[in-house]
């Protein structure tokens, strides 16, 4: 059976590829035009003679554009290259909060609203003129608020709906934190990725003597919400996984939300096995230390802690004492959205590159070709299992 890489050498292109990188995944659109760069650059393609493949092996894919700022904080959307016909990929962080803008006499930090708002002046900028606008945003803008309990605003809806009015043909994002909210858009593109094969890979880096067994490894989901990501990767690891599940206090809300009273466990006895926690992402983190703690008091082996998006909101210092006290082993997270720089030296962090990953969605979707295969890793997991004589 072909890869992807293999079956794209064989179908004509939509459209020229264009990469608009926005200020807040610079680098992750660097690394991933790179990659393409040198896949086209070394494949030889059924279609090479076609006058519509002239300009398919190229230096580079990026689209230079820009959002500058007004001194009162407005702003705007440039685009500097010609994208008539293009067939284009906007990529966009809606977490990066190390960028800044001058509002008057003040510096402020960008937050998910700022970046979205430049998203949409950038496909505003496009006008209508690109052959397709896919957008890649790992981090789903308002994720988090996809339902309603009570009178609340429906945002991640009213976001999508909002793209796909302004021209969006396809949305890419990884991990979200309720998939259903395709449903909000079901006549329109949207996929969503897993980071689970990066994850195995990742954990292999962090634990090169990891045994992937039922006697010696569980899969945990930390809260119920979360439990269909972590029986989909037991499910492919053929282990067990168990759930804690989070007593709340319905009578009060702190937050606009229940406090937790508790973490009640569900599951297989923990004792002398390795856990994986497996989340969609750390916010304060919280959640995750609490559950680990509870692991290790239930006589688990190593902890392992393994979330797509590490926002770390309050600071890395309780990660730190949790890895002195022997809380957790390693964690294990992205580059899909911001990473800190201090982030990277910590001994207990393992980062996965996703971007390579992105660069063959990319590449097989300017192919209009299959994403089966990217969507459901079970064969890559297995291979490299394979590798490891784990299978």
């Amino acid at each position: 059976m072909k890869s992807a890489l293999q079956s794209n050498q064989d179908v004509l292109p939509v459209g020229d590829l264009g990469i608009i990188a926005l200020s807040s995944c610079e680098e992750l659109g660097q690394k991933v035009n790179d990659h393409i760069v040198g896949w086209r650059g070394d494949r030889d393609h059924k279609h090479s003679h076609q006058p519509q493949m002239a300009e398919y092996a190229k230096d580079s894919y990026l689209i230079r554009s820009e959002t500058p700022r007004f001194g009162t904080g407005e702003g705007k959307g440039v685009i500097y290259d010609s994208v008539r016909g293009v067939d284009l990929y906007l990529m966009v962080d809606v977490c990066n909060y190390s960028i800044t803008y001058r509002m008057r006499d003040t510096q402020n930090h960008m937050s998910p609203d700022d970046h979205f708002m430049d998203l949409k002046r950038t496909i505003a900028a496009i006008g209508g003129k690109a052959r397709r606008i896919n957008v890649i945003m790992p981090f789903l803008y308002e994720s988090r608020q996809q339902r309603r309990a009570g009178r609340e605003s429906l945002d991640c809806a009213h976001a999508l709906k909002e793209l796909v009015k302004m021209g969006v043909d396809n949305i890419i994002t990884f991990d979200a934190h309720d998939a259903r909210i395709v449903n909000a858009i079901p006549l329109s593109g949207f996929e969503n990725f897993r980071p689970v094969y990066q994850f195995i890979k990742g954990l292999y880096r962090a634990a090169p003597d990891l045994s992937v067994s039922p006697e010696h490894l569980m899969v945990i989901s930390p809260d119920e919400a979360g439990t269909s990501r972590a029986i989909y990767m037991a499910n492919l690891l053929g282990v067990d996984m168990g759930m804690f599940y989070k007593r709340r206090d319905y009578t009060r809300t702190v937050n606009g939300r229940n406090p937790v009273l508790s973490h009640e466990f569900l599951g297989a006895d923990v004792a002398g096995k390795d856990c994986v926690i497996i989340d969609d992402m750390i916010s304060s983190g919280d959640s995750c230390l609490e559950v680990a703690n509870l692991l290790r008091e239930r006589g688990a082996g190593r902890v392992f802690i393994c979330a797509t998006f590490g926002l770390f909101t309050d600071g890395l210092e309780k990660f730190d004492e949790a890895y002195r006290a022997g809380t957790f082993r390693a964690l294990l997270s992205t580059n899909l959205c911001y990473q800190r720089p201090e982030l990277l030296e910590r001994e207990w962090y393992t980062g996965c590159d996703m971007s390579k990953f992105i660069a063959l969605i990319i590449d097989t979707l300017n192919h209009d070709a299959s994403l089966s295969s990217l969507l459901d890793p079970i064969d890559r997991i297995n291979r490299f299992l394979e590798k490891k004589g784990q299978r």
